[in-house]
């Protein structure tokens, strides 16, 4: 038995350990697995999970990897002749449409998602929102592999290392936006802390810890926004010049994660005195320090040390129809993998800042209930989602309702993107409803989670896709 009570054959979570074990049993005797996964953060971790876990199992398997799960690409992968398919971070939305294949005896699929399910069910499917635990807050789809993962093992805690890469997933699918992971994921943390490969720590909730120098690593902090150094370079070099500490070395400016507690302390409480002296609110400052999390096995310095550069890394692969790269990493190839992981990001890191000066310069059409805006061809649908989170509380961009983000897929297709907050959650708000009953009514698809979803709808629906969404989020929040 563990410190926290949990017996290692309940796992980290045990309202899903009999379930978990019963998927494992359909997976070990399947003659070979197909694993499907979806291509953001959490899904390619959910894959990498998977995949070392059925490795080690000794079960033979293929990977693919889809963009959106619709009927044309469940057809694919029926098509692809495999007695037994394993969806990772995405399948549930889509339980009735995989339950006809299913029906006709084309294959038996294995679900480990968290996004809210279809009306339909399959016999092995592990989702948490069907134990009672929240799929948007506390376990993502990597989190739901790792859970089938544990019930994979060969023997008790084998397979915990493979915490650190569901803890990738989570944090990658912004499930710590309140201030750490909580509820099914703490679990998770506990055993990778347990198996060493995880770090747990409080500190400055800033991105870029590992490898921004000082005045970009203040400069960038947009979570919590402080006049004169956020978004203002010289503003973040002054700050830190008038500091009494030896900030820079051999003539370059030192990062974070090269201070000393000291230093950094030192650091933190001119920034919370500059915050309190420009008016920026106490929650917010508050907000400045929370849980962070480092993995122990990779080269502190590096993307790869800290959870969300590791997230944002893995986004800049598959976003750019390069999922094999960020499998590749994920999975540990620390050389050409990993090289070609850093140029992509680069330039996801670009085409992110010119999408939200876009979004910025052009501003947004707001409804009675949402607000939206239209880049058509000029940010890429695999990434207007992330420009339309960014920019939620920009200046013209409201953030007391939620966003709509529309981009051209093809000809024939427009990809929705949605953002709202958690606030609106707590009041009502459920985007993945909003979703999938707007875009089905215009003949799309589409779900996801409470506070972020998705969806594909056919070119010309978009004024009647919005009419919907609009009148769905005015009753939600009634």
């Amino acid at each position: 038995m563990s410190a926290d009570g949990v017996t290692e054959s309940e796992g980290p979570v045990p309202e899903m350990s009999d379930h978990a074990a019963d998927c494992a049993a359909r997976l070990r005797a399947a003659d070979e697995v197909l694993l499907a996964s979806h291509i953001d953060a959490d899904g390619l971790t959910s894959a990498a999970v998977a995949a070392s876990a059925l490795e080690r199992a000794e079960i033979p398997f293929e990977t693919v990897f889809s963009k959106q799960l619709d009927e044309a690409e469940i057809a694919r992968i029926a098509a692809a002749d495999y007695d037994t398919v394993l969806f990772t971070d995405f399948g549930s939305g889509q339980l009735d449409l995989i339950s006809e294949h299913e029906t006709a005896g084309e294959f038996t699929p294995v679900v480990a998602d968290h996004h809210q399910p279809a009306d339909a069910d399959t016999e092995f499917h592990l989702n948490p929102l069907r134990f009672g635990i929240n799929g948007a807050s506390e376990l993502s789809g990597a989190g739901a592999s790792y859970v089938l993962a544990r019930a994979l093992e060969s023997e008790p805690g084998a397979n915990r290392d493979l915490a650190a890469l569901a803890v990738v997933g989570a944090v990658g699918d912004m499930q710590n936006s309140q201030g750490g992971l909580h509820g099914a994921n703490a679990g998770i943390v506990a055993d990778g802390v347990a198996a060493g490969v995880l770090e747990e720590a409080t500190d400055l909730a800033i991105y870029g810890r590992q490898t921004r120098p000082l005045p970009k690593f203040l400069e960038y902090a947009s979570d919590v926004r402080i006049p004169g150094i956020s978004n203002n370079q010289n503003g973040a070099i002054d700050f830190l010049s008038d500091l009494d500490l030896e900030l820079k070395a051999d003539g370059e400016w030192r990062r974070w994660v090269d201070l000393s507690m000291a230093e950094r302390k030192t650091v933190v409480s001119a920034l919370m005195r500059r915050a309190i002296a420009s008016g920026v609110p106490a929650k917010r400052i508050d907000e400045l320090v929370g849980t962070t999390y480092s993995l122990l096995d990779e080269e502190e310095g590096t993307e790869l040390r800290d959870v969300s550069e590791f997230s944002t890394l893995l986004n800049a692969t598959a976003r750019y129809e390069r999922a094999d790269v960020g499998l590749a990493v994920c999975l540990g190839d620390r050389g050409e993998a990993l090289e070609r992981a850093r140029k992509l990001l680069r330039n996801h890191r670009r085409n992110l800042s010119e999408g939200l000066q876009w979004v910025k310069n052009e501003g947004v059409t707001v409804e009675e209930h949402v607000q939206w805006f239209d880049a058509g061809t000029r940010i890429r649908e695999t990434i207007v989602g992330i420009v339309a989170g960014m920019a939620v509380g920009a200046a013209g961009i409201r953030g007391d309702v939620p966003i709509l983000a529309f981009a051209e897929k093809s000809t024939e297709e427009v990809k929705v993107s949605a953002r709202g907050t958690h606030a609106l959650v707590r009041n009502g708000l459920d985007l993945s409803a909003v979703m999938r009953e707007a875009s089905r009514a215009v003949g799309g698809g589409g779900g996801g989670h409470d506070v972020a979803a998705g969806a594909t709808i056919p070119a010309g629906t978009r004024e009647a896709f919005l009419r919907e969404a609009d009148r769905i989020v005015g009753e939600q929040l009634g």
